[in-house]
C-alpha cells in the first residue's frame, strides 16, 4: 500500500536520498512483500519499478538459450533492483528474482528516473550505487570463472550476511546450484567441505554460519574486492 507520510525503511539507499528527493517520491513509494522465488523483472520486460529490499535480497540471473541459468549479482539493503532504467533504458535482458524472502519499498520508475535526472545529489547517489553493482557483477563473472566452488560458495555465503545481516539463510539447493552456476551435486559436496571444517551447518534448505572468520579466510578474493568497493565513500564533487 502507498506510504502516506513518512517512511520506516532498512535499505540504506533509500535512507540516503536527499531530504527533498525523498519528500518528492514519497507519494510514489509502496510497501511490498517478496515472496520466495517472486520475478521482479523478466528477460526484455519493460521494468516498471525500482526495488529497494529491507531484509529480502535479490538475484541477477543470466539465462542462456538452452535453459542454463546463473547469478551475476546480488542485491540486498544496500542498494536497489532495476536501475537500469536510471541508465535510459526499460528493461533489462537478465532476469531478477527473490532468493530472501521478506519486504521491499519500491517506487515507479518514470518518477524515480525524473528526480534522478533533475537532482544532482540523487543522481550522484544512485550512480555511485550503479558502480558498485558494476563492479561486483564483472567480478563475479571473473570469480566464476578461475574459483573453486568451495571458495565462491565461502564468497556468496559472507555477500549474503552482509545484506541481510542473518547468521541463517534458507535456500534450497536448486536455488544454490543457479547462483553458483553449478550443479546440485557440486553444492551439497561444497556445503559438506564447509559444514566438515565447522564453518556452517547445511540441512535441507537451511544454511547457518558458525564461523565468519573461517568463511573470509576460505573465500576468494573477491569478496574482499567487491567489500571494499560497497565500503567506499564517495569523493565530494568539487564543481
Amino acid at each position: 500500500m502507498p506510504v502516506a507520510k513518512a517512511l520506516s525503511t532498512r535499505n540504506y539507499l533509500l535512507n540516503a536520498l536527499p531530504p527533498d528527493s525523498l519528500k518528492r517520491l514519497l507519494p510514489n513509494i509502496e510497501s511490498v512483500d517478496l515472496p520466495l522465488g517472486a520475478s521482479l523483472y523478466k528477460p526484455h520486460d519493460r521494468i516498471d519499478y525500482v526495488y529497494f529490499p529491507n531484509n529480502s535480497m535479490a538475484s541477477i540471473v543470466a539465462n542462456s538459450a538452452s535453459g542454463q541459468a546463473t547469478e551475476i549479482g546480488i542485491v540486498g539493503c544496500e542498494g536497489a533492483v532495476g536501475v537500469e532504467v536510471l541508465l535510459g533504458s526499460d528493461s533489462s535482458p537478465h532476469e531478477s528474482m527473490i532468493q530472501i524472502a521478506d519486504g521491499a519499498h519500491r517506487i515507479a520508475a518514470k518518477a524515480l528516473r525524473a528526480e534522478f535526472e533533475e537532482n544532482r545529489a540523487t543522481r550522484r547517489l544512485l550512480l555511485a550505487f550503479v558502480n558498485k553493482l558494476m563492479v561486483q557483477i564483472s567480478q563475479t563473472t571473473l570469480c566464476n570463472r578461475i574459483h573453486s566452488v568451495d571458495e565462491r560458495l565461502s564468497r556468496w555465503l559472507l555477500m549474503c550476511q552482509d545484506r541481510i545481516e542473518s547468521d541463517t539463510l534458507a535456500l534450497t539447493q536448486e536455488f544454490l546450484a543457479i547462483m553458483l552456476g553449478v550443479s546440485r551435486v557440486s553444492v551439497t559436496l561444497s556445503a559438506s567441505n564447509l559444514q566438515e571444517a565447522g564453518s556452517i551447518t547445511y540441512t535441507r534448505g537451511h544454511i547457518t554460519m558458525l564461523d565468519r572468520e573461517a568463511l573470509e579466510e576460505n573465500a576468494c578474493e573477491c569478496y574482499k574486492i567487491v567489500k571494499a568497493e560497497y565500503d567506499r565513500t564517495e569523493c565530494d564533487d568539487d564543481e
